[in-house]
């Protein structure tokens, strides 16, 4: 940070977190286990957070032998803290203080105040946390408890949403958006283990996906399973092949991840925080641009690969205790095991457009924007996009590529408008063909700047570029914008 910020502002800010540290052995105290990295000279980081993850299925599996009720979430919560403190050390406590004064506030205030009061102040944490990160590790990807708290900011921020939808519903004072998950609506604030065991579920705490309560708790009651009399409500699907299946896709992530980041690093390996990027390193802007921009998308498709392993790998860990089961339909048929999926990866892979491509992107974190912020702010861009970027954090890079994406959503808008009804609908006609691979070329440019963060790296990426992207956009929306629209086929 020495770089960005003037003395004025570096040295009071370096003297309140001195004196924040000076806690530290307080927290230490709270450790009950030291990490394994520690004592085989393997990174600490990379270890302890990958065991963590696979840690999840035998815990899991000792899950779904346990009874429904207390039992279960008691579990979930003393697991999920024993993760946490296995890949986070003291940073747990984070999590401990977040969760105890958010419950103190749902308590104490009244549903209509809590629902606010409670998004506002996990907020505030986890932009304190941001700050933190960026101030004391600028640029540095070491892992640290804003990962995890941006799982428990959406947890709390839903819950504090859903309570106040059940206290709507039980007074007949449903609004628009109450009525739109109503489905979701918890009838008044749960038990403190139930909290507890939901906002520490080891299954959901180091990599999401950040269910709803009503889902978690159903799958700890049986309630998805069994009807209230204990009967099946259906025939009870086998939960081998949804476990079994997002495991090893996972592995091959992870392995792909570990190969292909290798072979096309897009940050310097030897110190990614401080060295100049590989991909605008006066030697490899040496290159012909397409050999270039051929190795950028290749390196940032091997950089989802990381996402890819955790999700998928967390999603197998919340179907084998049935979390990501979604119950059965009317007819006594099950519905699937969407509660548990955060990634469609071929439909990301291969999406036509910017909505598609969203979509199957961190689902649930769309679910979250979606619900109880667009849809609570009468349908509000600028506050669901704002939101989503104050949640990532503050690096420019963050803000470069928010920015840019209602750009190419206006102009996917337009040709959806004036040149789709033009060609054939089909996703692999010629013109689908050209759509999935226009969306993929723009898209891997813009995020470019999501992934180098600091505003002169974006920048001389995108200029490594000559701002293609921008300037397509830009040149399509001109030009597509003056062409007549084409007329409704009568029925």
């Amino acid at each position: 940070m020495e770089r960005i910020l003037p003395d004025a502002i570096l040295v009071p800010v370096a003297k309140v977190i001195e004196q924040v540290y000076a806690y530290g052995p307080l927290a230490d105290k709270t450790v009950v286990l030291e990490g394994l990295a520690d004592s085989i000279g393997f990174d600490v980081e990379t270890l302890s957070y990958t065991l963590g993850m696979f840690l999840c299925y035998p815990l899991g599996m000792i899950m779904a032998c346990l009874p429904y009720g207390k039992a279960r979430h008691f579990f979930s919560f003393i697991l999920g803290a024993f993760l946490l403190q296995f890949t986070l050390g003291k940073q747990w406590m984070h999590h401990v203080v977040a969760v105890v004064i958010s419950y103190v506030i749902m308590l104490i205030l009244p549903a209509k105040w809590a629902k606010t009061a409670v998004p506002t102040f996990i907020m505030m944490y986890c932009t304190a946390g941001h700050l933190h990160r960026q101030f004391v590790n600028y640029l540095g990807w070491d892992l640290d408890f804003t990962g995890s708290h941006m799982v428990l900011a959406m947890k709390l921020y839903s819950l504090a949403y859903n309570v106040y939808d059940g206290d709507l519903i039980k007074n007949g004072k449903e609004t628009r958006a109450t009525k739109k998950c109503a489905h979701l609506a918890v009838d008044g604030v749960p038990g403190f283990i139930e909290f507890l065991g939901y906002t520490f579920n080891f299954s959901t705490i180091l990599a999401g996906p950040s269910f709803e309560y009503k889902i978690y708790a159903d799958a700890c009651e049986g309630k998805n399973l069994y009807d209230k009399d204990g009967k099946p409500k259906g025939k009870i699907p086998s939960q081998v092949m949804p476990t079994l299946k997002p495991f090893l896709l996972s592995l091959v992530c992870m392995g792909a991840f570990v190969v292909g980041n290798g072979k096309f690093p897009l940050l310097d390996p030897t110190d990614p925080q401080n060295f100049t990027p590989v991909v605008i390193t006066a030697e490899f802007l040496k290159k012909p641009w397409m050999n270039r921009f051929a190795y950028s998308w290749v390196a940032l498709f091997f950089i989802r690969m990381k996402y890819y392993f955790a999700w998928k790998n967390a999603e197998g860990a919340c179907n084998i205790w049935y979390a990501g089961f979604e119950g059965f339909d009317e007819d006594g048929n099950p519905k699937g095991w969407e509660n548990s999926n955060n990634v469609d990866m071929f439909e990301f892979e291969t999406a036509s457009n910017v909505k598609t491509l969203s979509a199957a992107w961190n689902k649930k974190t769309a679910n979250w924007l979606g619900r109880y912020v667009y849809m609570r702010t009468g349908g509000s861009l600028v506050a669901t996009y704002g939101l989503s970027a104050f949640w990532h954090g503050f690096y420019p890079g963050y803000y470069m590529f928010f920015l840019t994406v209602p750009l190419l959503t206006a102009c996917e808008r337009l040709g959806r408008k004036k040149l789709s009804p033009k060609f054939s609908s089909s996703k692999w006609s010629l013109y689908g063909i050209a759509t999935i691979i226009a969306t993929s070329l723009v898209v891997e440019y813009i995020v470019l700047a999501f992934q180098l963060l600091a505003f002169d790296w974006a920048v001389a990426a995108w200029k490594s570029h000559y701002f293609f992207g921008h300037i397509l956009c830009v040149v399509f929306y001109g030009v597509v914008s003056q062409m007549p629209t084409p007329k409704k086929k009568e029925a």
